[in-house]
């Protein structure tokens, strides 16, 4: 079978920025990664054996000069010794463990420094959306020419929308070809003279930006305060993410992911410095309007105006929602949108995967001899992740319901 990643780069943004962030602050941490299936899927006979396969296969993976030579362009935020250390990175398929039980359920755990086993994460979770259509034929039923068109359409309605939008879809695409259809499609519409506000302003995948001269968007992922909460405890955590991130990136990047505990600890580490500092939030779970309305009464609490502020929205978006959203927002703050699966695998008859890799354990230093569990709650109550008794454990921390 064809190798699925054959780019460095074919990974989402903030992988790399959030690497850069683990190497400054945490460099000894070490960690461990369950994958989740929310569909409990059953994958075909041998799909474990070929993701291994395909995993073993990206320590022929290399970056290339191409590829750092356009993020230096793009990226200006990250410090030149990161590239060092990427020249230098091979993955490690050790590192990962792949079990398929009887029925065919799919386990996968990494484990791992810190600083290598984060640029798995995005990496295997493509692996496993675009191999299971592949081993169950739908691959082969895909209409990439039809997809493209209707893409474009959708690219044009949030344009005519007023809408700002990037596409987050790597991590559950249909197959790399369906993810450059659709960032060309996706560009395409944005190019359109078709008198709307909006504008496609990139992807989170860093090689499908620099194919089509976009800009590789993102910032931060959940795993960041998971971490810290599970080796300092979650009532600080997300003070504690705040003051690293403006530490490793001098106010750069300054989009900030609030909802790994929820917004009511996230609020009491809101201080008007951080607030000030960062440019803006983001939505990832909860109810979008609700989440929003609490994001701009927290700014006017503390005297700055939510219409200065950035708020992105991300969760599980289509282009209905983003307009709806779109229209709610305006005058209340300056929204965009993160939109995944709804660009990168919508086909007709192919169900898309609800696949997760999240970070379950940590440890400061490879010398512990133990880890620390750790957890993320959502605001969407049924997708808490991580043991059901550190999920208690954490609630009971921060006097969540």
């Amino acid at each position: 079978m064809q190798q699925i990643i054959t780019h460095f780069t074919d990974d989402d943004l903030y992988k790399f920025t959030m690497c850069v962030a683990v190497i400054d602050n945490f460099p000894r941490t070490q960690v461990k990664y369950r994958f989740n299936d929310r569909n409990n899927t059953v994958y075909p006979a041998g799909f474990a054996d070929e993701l291994r396969r395909q995993i073993k296969a990206l320590e022929s993976v290399i970056i290339t000069d191409e590829e750092i030579d356009f993020m230096k362009r793009r990226c200006s935020y990250i410090p030149d010794w990161f590239y060092s250390y990427l020249k230098g990175f091979r993955y490690d398929s050790r590192q990962v463990s792949v079990f398929q039980d009887d029925e065919g359920h799919l386990d996968i755990t990494f484990e791992g420094s810190w600083s290598s086993t984060i640029l798995l994460e995005v990496k295997v979770l493509a692996m496993v959306s675009e191999l299971y259509y592949i081993m169950t034929g739908d691959a082969y039923r895909l209409d990439y020419a039809e997809f493209g068109q209707r893409t474009e359409a959708k690219g044009r309605r949030l344009v005519e929308g007023g809408c700002v939008f990037s596409d987050f879809g790597t991590r559950r695409r249909a197959s790399f070809r369906a993810q450059d259809v659709a960032v060309a499609s996706l560009a395409g519409s944005s190019r359109c003279d078709n008198g709307g506000n909006g504008r496609f302003v990139g992807t989170s995948n860093v090689y499908l930006a620099m194919k089509h001269d976009l800009t590789p968007v993102g910032t931060m992922a959940h795993e960041l305060i998971c971490a810290i909460a599970g080796m300092y405890g979650p009532q600080m955590a997300n003070y504690m993410a705040m003051r690293i991130w403006s530490h490793t990136y001098r106010g750069a990047l300054g989009t900030y992911l609030y909802d790994t505990y929820g917004w009511d600890i996230f609020s009491l580490n809101f201080s008007e410095d951080y607030a000030n500092m960062f440019k803006g939030l983001r939505v990832d779970s909860g109810d979008n309007y609700e989440q929003l309305d609490k994001i701009t009464a927290k700014y006017r609490s503390l005297h700055i105006d939510p219409m200065t502020k950035q708020v992105v929205f991300s969760n599980a978006l289509d282009v209905d929602e983003a307009i709806a959203l779109q229209r709610y927002a305006e005058g209340k703050c300056q929204p965009s949108y993160g939109i995944g699966t709804h660009f990168t695998n919508d086909f007709a008859n192919v169900r898309p995967m609800n696949i997760v890799i999240k970070l379950t354990s940590v440890k400061i230093t490879e010398s512990w001899p133990f880890y620390f569990q750790t957890c993320k709650l959502s605001e969407d109550r049924g997708k808490h992740s991580g043991d059901p008794d550190t999920v208690e454990r954490f609630k009971a921390l921060i006097h969540l319901e």
